[in-house]
């Protein structure tokens, strides 16, 4: 068999044995011994064991571990609850303002945690039956979590890019920084979606009734405890964009800062929380851990048997159309986005993407941003969809399908600025050259 053959019955093996239910860590690392003992000969099973330590001995990885352990600890506070409340009064008045408040609500907390399902899951909970008790459509309460939910992984901190930036070796602090614009603009995109749809609804729902309205007083009510949360994301962006200390030194920061923080302020004394919380850090480290170590040993087969480089060849033989590539490709990560989580996306395909990329002068921090979008969508389509599922969860009220209903629009909005994004790529670029210099 030649490299691309092995490659395609490599690639059919892969399907099988994620589709199986067999955790993915543990699926990647079989593929990848029983591919390397069949065409590699037993001898090349020797670099196993050092191939997968050396993936995870990294200094740059215990920046996972820590911002999960920021994400589990305000996750399990109220911070969620109080920030949604605080946002609601005061766009109470706004045509919507009580969806937009919830989108706005999932964008902040996700720039304090970095985390997707904690998003939805700690914005949901409190949200949804609140919208559904005044009155707003299931569909629209429910898609507007789910899809403000995914800002989890575009707005820094993320989890997402901090595994795209050790996958392609390209900065962090860069990544984090060219994800701030575009994750504005998804929720801004996202509220007036939610401020168009809310009008005739609206305007049929509450029929001559009084809109609801708060004092400034009541407005204001509530805002120390918003306030340090919010002190996070200044001390993070501080330290980070201005050079201070290194991603994993932020990151134990500000996991230390949020422990503090819901320790201080919601009083979380009690060992079951604090069991929780660390015990949530450690069970999600320990799988995205094992994820890299079994992606990269699956790496390191794919390039010793020379189907990485074959596969990087032939697309690069064909002198196809950058922006053609760049659409298949997208397309590609798309449904695989169906099937698997962002980890895994990340780690097996970003070894054959990035020659290809880098050939067709493609800027790999700019595609990063695009990387992400589409994982976004992942996210909220089935079968895996994963915030679909977190959200049914803590609204079983709501059916699934009404929530996948809700959730299209807003997957329509992220392919419409994924297009904004290849024609104006200096969206993502300008504030990361105007911070760090080209």
């Amino acid at each position: 068999m030649n490299e691309l053959q092995i490659g395609a019955l490599i690639l059919v093996v892969t399907l099988v044995v994620l589709f199986s239910g067999l955790p993915i860590a543990f699926g990647l690392t079989a593929t990848a011994v029983g591919f390397l003992y069949v065409f590699g000969g037993p001898q090349s099973l020797g670099a196993v064991a050092r191939t997968f330590f050396s993936e995870i001995s990294g200094f740059a990885l215990l920046t996972i571990p820590m911002f999960i352990l920021l994400g589990a600890a305000i996750g399990a506070s109220r911070a969620g609850a109080d920030i949604y409340e605080f946002l609601h009064r005061w766009l109470a008045r706004l045509p919507g303002g009580l969806v937009i408040a919830n989108i706005m609500a999932c964008g902040l907390f996700a720039s304090i945690c970095g985390s997707s399902p904690a998003t939805v899951a700690a914005i949901g909970r409190v949200g949804v039956p609140e919208m559904l008790k005044r009155g707003v459509p299931a569909s629209l309460a429910t898609g507007s979590i789910c899809a403000g939910g995914t800002l989890g992984i575009l707005i820094p901190p993320s989890i997402t890019m901090i595994l795209y930036g050790l996958a392609t070796e390209t900065s962090i602090g860069r990544l984090f920084i060219a994800g701030i614009i575009p994750g504005i603009m998804l929720v801004a995109m996202f509220s007036v979606y939610a401020c168009l749809v809310s009008i005739k609804h609206e305007r049929k729902a509450l029929a001559g009734q009084p809109r609801l309205t708060y004092s400034h007083k009541e407005k204001m009510l509530g805002i120390w405890r918003v306030l340090p949360f919010l002190g996070i994301i200044v001390v993070i962006s501080a330290f980070m964009y201005g050079g201070v200390a290194t991603p994993s030194e932020i990151a134990a920061v500000g996991a230390f800062l949020a422990l503090a923080l819901v320790f201080i302020i919601y009083r979380t004394y009690d060992l079951k929380t604090l069991w929780a919380i660390f015990g949530n850090a450690v069970r999600e480290s320990t799988m995205i851990m094992l994820i890299i170590a079994a992606a990269g040993l699956f790496g390191y087969m794919m390039s010793l048997l020379y189907v990485t480089q074959s596969v990087a060849d032939l697309i690069v033989g064909l002198h196809m159309n950058r922006w053609l590539l760049l659409f298949l490709i997208s397309v590609f990560l798309l449904l695989a986005g169906c099937f698997l989580p962002p980890v895994a996306i990340i780690l097996m395909t970003m070894p054959i993407l990035q020659p290809l990329l880098e050939a067709n002068n493609f800027d790999l921090i700019w595609f990063g941003i695009i990387l992400t979008i589409i994982l976004e969508i992942g996210l909220i389509t089935p079968p895996v969809g994963l915030n679909l599922y977190i959200l049914q969860s803590v609204a079983p009220q709501v059916p699934l399908r009404t929530v996948l209903r809700g959730s299209m629009p807003f997957v329509g909005l992220m392919l419409l600025a994924m297009v904004i994004l290849s024609f104006f790529p200096e969206i993502a670029m300008w504030l990361p050259g105007k911070m760090m210099g080209r």
